[in-house]
């Protein structure tokens, strides 16, 4: 799993997200792409339900980032 913990400029804004089922959401880790949040979200839910993938929206913090970087 990936994380911004070590480096402080990392930029990680691909939330893996678990939520249960009374609507609890847990972040799992966060990743650089989406494509890579993802494919662990889908391996994780050949086992369990509930994992979902989400941006976390910087474009407030930074106006001139309009794309949000997303990629």
């Amino acid at each position: 799993m990936r994380s911004a913990s070590g480096d402080s400029d990392a930029v990680l804004p691909w939330q893996l997200i678990r939520q249960d089922c009374h609507g609890n959401r847990y972040r799992v880790g966060s990743y650089a792409t989406r494509t890579e949040a993802q494919h662990l979200a889908e391996r994780l839910s050949e086992q369990a339900e509930g994992y979902l993938v989400e941006h976390r929206d910087r474009l407030a913090a930074h106006p001139e980032h309009a794309d949000g970087g997303r990629g």
